[in-house]
């Protein structure tokens, strides 16, 4: 039994270390775009720009990032945001906004009232957003958003001097309770096992990036790779941007900023994993081999680490030593946009025990209903597995 201890701890040590110790190396190359150098000055020459917010249901939120939205310090700018069929509200709240004094003519808003057949309706709100504004940048942002005046004067000029296609800022994650620092910390953390931030403007590398909260792209690029129409029926529409954006050879980045753009992923852990479930199955390609590779992948990096270091006697317990002890680095950064305890990490089994739940529902609901479901309509699964 103690050979079984020394070579799985060994084994989590020599994994979190390949993983961790280039991250550090490599922090210093996320721009902070909130620092000195990276103001804006006065006389600067901005494109204009297209911001679109696709929402559906969103009483509670729809108006505190509209209002942000329209105080942005940009000389040419546009929103348009699309009412996605809500039940609620929305709408309502959106005319008005739309028809106050405070707008000079910057927002536009669309109703959907159907659905096409084909199209989930995310996307085809971002769709139909982009395709009726004309900035030759396009910010493609989520209903639940705040964004800090200067957001965009900062994000635009930094992707331009650096010639990038498409810039992604981490969002500053609001979080009230230890179950959402705790799911909002985790995700972040075991990115870094598909996604190195220092490889992104790499073409040769497979890395991407993608956020709901913050995708800006040059119009030229988005029309170049399709726009929305060809992915659809992307479940994880942010991600599968990037990743078109990567395949086509294009220049991407991922930049940092506390309170640029700033949101509340969840109310409470429950409403986290609510939050995940539609996406879990999709990221796994809706394959249970997948899902239970990730589920015992999830299990022995997360979990037994902490195991492995009460259980496992004597020097045995190095390997899990430096593999817990390369978690709590690797959480770090991460307290830096979640509010969070630098002692977070001591959280990390239970939340890769939630996550596994999330998945294993995910999975469930998906299978026994056929379908993936969101704010209420309902997207057939085989439709989904033979998208274009």
């Amino acid at each position: 039994m103690i050979w079984f201890y020394w070579i799985s701890g060994s084994l989590l040590a020599l994994i979190w270390l390949r993983v961790v110790v280039p991250l550090v190396w490599h922090l210093p190359d996320l721009a902070d775009l909130t620092r000195p150098e990276y103001e804006v000055p006065n006389d600067a020459q901005l494109p204009p720009l297209t911001i679109v917010v696709p929402a559906r249901d969103e009483e509670a939120e729809i108006e505190p990032a509209l209002r942000s939205l329209l105080q942005l310090d940009y000389p040419q700018y546009e929103v348009i945001t699309v009412n996605d069929r809500s039940t609620d509200q929305t709408g309502a709240i959106m005319d008005r906004i739309a028809a106050g004094p405070a707008t000079q003519n910057k927002l536009r808003v669309l109703h959907v009232a159907e659905l096409p057949s084909g199209w989930l309706g995310k996307l085809h709100a971002m769709w139909l957003g982009a395709r009726h504004g004309s900035g030759e940048w396009i910010l493609f942002t989520d209903a639940d958003c705040v964004f800090r005046p200067d957001c965009l004067r900062r994000t635009v000029h930094y992707s331009i001097k650096e010639c990038l296609d498409h810039l992604v800022i981490m969002p500053t994650l609001l979080t009230k309770s230890l179950g959402e620092r705790m799911l909002t910390s985790f995700p972040q953390v075991m990115a870094g096992f598909v996604m190195r931030h220092w490889k992104l403007r790499d073409p040769k590398a497979r890395d991407h990036v993608g956020a709901g909260a913050f995708n800006l792209i040059r119009r030229s690029a988005y029309e170049a790779i399709g726009t929305y129409e060809k992915l659809r029926l992307e479940v994880v529409d942010d991600l599968k941007l990037g990743a078109s954006i990567k395949q086509a050879g294009m220049r991407q980045d991922l930049a940092v900023g506390r309170g640029l753009v700033a949101l509340r992923w969840g109310a409470g852990a429950a409403g986290i994993i609510a939050n995940l479930e539609k996406n879990l199955f999709a990221v796994l390609q809706f394959r249970l081999g997948l899902v239970l590779a990730a589920c015992a992948a999830t299990s022995f990096l997360c979990i037994w680490p902490f195991v492995g270091l009460a259980l496992a006697p004597g020097w045995a317990r190095a390997g899990f030593g430096v593999a817990v002890a390369m978690i709590a680095v690797a959480y770090l950064p991460t307290a830096r946009y979640t509010a969070g305890s630098v002692w977070i990490f001591l959280t990390c089994p239970f939340s890769a025990i939630l996550l596994i739940f999330a998945v294993l529902r995910s999975t469930f609901k998906t299978l026994r209903d056929g379908a993936v479901t969101w704010r209420g309509t309902k997207y057939s699964l085989e439709e989904l597995k033979r998208k274009p």
